[in-house]
């Protein structure tokens, strides 16, 4: 561990891998690979403590420090996220309020998609295939004059991806909670992706039209998890709602004005156009399909814009309903055609003023990811062996890719219903897009298995898998991939056999042949001998042999099964003590299909 005070880094008393990898300047995959090492079988998204943070830490050559707690202005990953620097040199005078961008998050059958679905009257439910949502956006209400930005993105990976690559997700959080149900372990991973973000959290409290709602026992669940409804003397808004009844959607609209109101929620539309990538996806007829949110300045069709490793010229601009427009400024989600490649959501954009910049700002940060990937590379085939062993624990080592974020959430649910028995199952990772190297070189270190869901392997991926033995799953359809994992689940338990006797024979007569040894002459009473099956050799009570045999003939001919009813010459492996009224009784082992 070095004692150079550059290499120390401040780590909070609990961390996401992906935030703690952020903050040592180091691949994700590689502080899994890392903590694997250390018996630590942790996702990209999970929660790890400040012990286990520390050790890879300092595996990695960094000396941990507990963060300090006493300024509740700490900073995001560490420093101001990356979106609030770029426009840090706006002229104040000129930044004007924007709409506040609110998401919804929640228990996976609380009722977001139905409440996303009243508050903007469409229905994204129908037509999916396996039923769970498929394409996802962004969209604007209105509510008494004023704008509100909903985020369609019913997850919390979608909301960590944006906050991991310095992008905000949103201003508001909306809480659902079921008021039947009340706090569900994922709603409380849902607060703490929210808390972590610093955003403030209106809690919307569906299905009030439920007999049994319980409406009381819900606010005390929640004051139990620091959220007191304002009522109980707390600073949380709890707004009952029923998206089935329609009920209480202005009063959750209202809410949310409301908290917006107390932020600084503010943008220079004439300024520096940047951005974050809600969606992306490849559509057959236009090609490379984004869904950018514009967080400061105006974006217009024919401008330069750069997300990630991928650029290009923006052809069109679409609102949320499909309508081309002339511009969007701050807090406006737009649909764009124009990049040469799909870009990773959760990815921050920018305009810049040439093809040639945006060609150079891309060749810069390819080089910088390749260096990472190389490195990757040399680490994964030389410890492909040496990796994390399960030992006596068994377990199917998953990672997941989807179209979507809305596709992942009901995804790893599914999934991890299938991992509550013998057989552990864990996700590794779980992101949006198509299945690159990357991906595969993990699954080669962890021994895991690649799920795609509407989404397709790169052709060097596939190249890469077939060179690591890497498999890799390909889905469009829900329950078919969860009737897969199953059988490889049940694949995955100790076979189990039981023994079968198929025939019993009764010793007649006792042939000595000279180099050979004793042949007992018998009498098939029951079922069948084979040749290639066990037998044991009975003499009352007691066994005295059990084996294979070494002969089996009818008459003089060698045969390889004799029928009940017929007479047959039996030879026994390494044993001669066989006498007239012995009982052979042959049988065979078989596998029993795990239940």
């Amino acid at each position: 561990m070095s004692d150079n005070t550059d290499k120390k880094i401040e780590i909070p008393v609990s961390i996401s891998v992906r935030d703690l990898a952020q903050r040592m300047n180091i691949s994700p995959i590689e502080l899994i690979k890392k903590l694997m090492n250390n018996g630590v079988m942790a996702s990209i998204n999970q929660v790890i403590d400040f012990d286990t943070a520390a050790i890879a830490a300092s595996d990695m050559g960094y000396e941990a420090v507990l963060e300090s707690q006493e300024s509740p202005e700490v900073k995001e990953s560490g420093e101001i996220p990356l979106w609030k620097r770029l426009i840090a040199d706006e002229n104040p005078a000129l930044l004007k309020p924007r709409p506040p961008v609110v998401t919804i998050l929640g228990h996976v059958d609380h009722g977001k998609t139905s409440l996303l679905d009243v508050i903007r009257n469409t229905n994204v439910a129908s037509g999916e295939a396996g039923g769970i949502t498929q394409h996802i956006g962004a969209y604007q209400v209105e509510q008494k004059g004023r704008l509100i930005t909903f985020l369609d993105t019913p997850g919390h990976a979608a909301f960590t991806a944006m906050r991991a690559r310095g992008a905000q997700g949103a201003d508001v959080v909306v809480l659902v909670v079921a008021a039947d149900d009340g706090v569900m372990p994922q709603t409380k991973e849902a607060i703490a992706h929210a808390k972590a973000a610093r955003v403030p959290i209106v809690v919307a409290m569906n299905k009030i039209d439920k007999p049994n709602a319980n409406p009381d026992r819900v606010k005390q669940q929640l004051a139990e998890v620091e959220l007191t409804p304002d009522e109980w003397g707390g600073n949380t808004i709890v707004v009952p709602v029923s998206a089935k009844q329609k009920q209480g959607i202005d009063d959750l609209l209202e809410a949310i004005l409301l908290v917006a109101d107390t932020l600084d929620i503010r943008a220079n539309p004439g300024g520096r156009v940047i951005g974050t990538v809600i969606e992306a996806e490849l559509d057959k007829a236009k090609g490379p399909v984004a869904t950018l949110l514009v967080q400061n300045g105006t974006l217009q069709p024919g401008d330069i814009v750069v997300a990630g490793t991928v650029y290009g010229r923006l052809r069109a601009l679409f609102d949320f309903r499909g309508r081309p427009v002339k511009k969007a400024g701050p807090s406006m989600p737009v649909s764009v055609m124009g990049f040469s490649e799909v870009p990773a959501v959760g990815e921050l954009f920018q305009v810049v003023k040439s093809e040639r910049e945006a060609r150079q700002i891309v060749t810069d940060r390819q080089q910088a990811q390749q260096n990472v990937t190389q490195a990757q590379k040399k680490a994964s085939l030389e410890d492909l062996f040496a990796s994390y062993q399960a030992g006596e624990t068994k377990e199917l080592r998953l990672i997941i890719k989807a179209d979507v974020q809305g596709s992942l959430e009901p995804l790893v649910g599914e999934l991890e219903k299938l991992g509550k028995g013998e057989i552990a199952l864990t996700i590794l990772y779980a992101e949006t897009g198509n299945i690159g190297e990357n991906d595969v070189m993990l699954a080669s270190a962890s021994k895991a298995i690649i799920i795609g869901f509407n989404v397709q392997a790169e052709p060097s991926a596939r190249r890469l898998a077939e060179a690591e033995g890497v498999s890799i799953r390909l889905y469009d359809v829900i329950y078919r991939m969860t009737e897969d994992v199953e059988k490889a689940l049940k694949g995955m338990l100790q076979p189990e056999f039981s023994e079968k006797v198929i025939g019993r024979a009764h010793v007649l007569a006792v042939f000595p042949i000279s180099k050979v040894g004793k042949i007992a002459g018998c009498r098939v009473v029951e079922g069948e001998i084979r040749r290639n099956a066990k037998v044991r050799l009975h003499r009352g009570k007691d066994i005295l042999f059990e084996g294979e045999m070494s002969s089996l003939k009818h008459e003089k001919e060698d045969v390889r099964e004799i029928k009940q009813g017929r007479e047959c010459g039996v030879g026994l492996k390494n044993f001669h003590d066989i006498e007239v009224g012995d009982v052979l009784e042959c049988y065979i082992t078989e596998r029993t299909e795990a239940q």
